[in-house]
């Protein structure tokens, strides 16, 4: 089973870039099978077809707006996310599960989980670093990340220090 792992996120718009940066820290800190590729999906909407299109297994990690308590962690299936997304605002904007859809018609969907975190501060000015509480949610996320894949038979081995 091929799998990827996908940070999406804009590093420069403070925590919405937490799904890059997170990313970024799992491949520091881990090794993964031959199997497993992990993709820095950033802002490229429709860039990422080809990389969703072509596994059989798709982990999302990225940031989800919601009145809940910054640094909130929640695991979404495909199913699950689409009740959460806000009304389409332009047929100009590509949003993530544009593509997602279009990988769908192609028949080229793979199985889909969604761990998304709220963020403290989304958009505004232009600032590459996250809010404290971002960066203190990585262990949190890391082991809902290593359950995740735990699910799926794929064990990543923890790098020396």
């Amino acid at each position: 089973m091929r799998t990827t792992i996908l940070g999406l996120g804009n590093t420069l718009l403070r925590d919405e870039g937490f799904g890059v940066h997170f990313l970024n820290e799992m491949e520091k800190n881990y090794s993964f099978p031959e199997n497993v590729k992990l993709v820095d999906g950033g802002t490229l909407g429709y860039g990422l077809l080809d990389t969703i299109s072509s596994c059989d297994r798709l982990l999302v990690i990225d940031i989800i707006k919601s009145d809940d308590q910054p640094g909130s962690i929640y695991r979404f299936t495909q199913a699950e996310m689409e009740l959460h997304l806000p009304a389409p605002t332009s047929a100009h904007e590509v949003e993530f599960f544009d593509v997602l859809i279009k990988a769908e018609l192609m028949d080229k969907l793979p199985e889909t989980i969604f761990l998304c975190i709220t963020p403290q501060d989304y958009g505004g000015e232009m600032n590459p670093t996250m809010t404290p509480i971002m960066y203190n949610s990585f262990p949190a996320m890391e082991n809902f990340f290593l359950k995740e894949l735990s699910g799926w038979q794929l064990t990543p081995n923890r790098r020396e220090a």
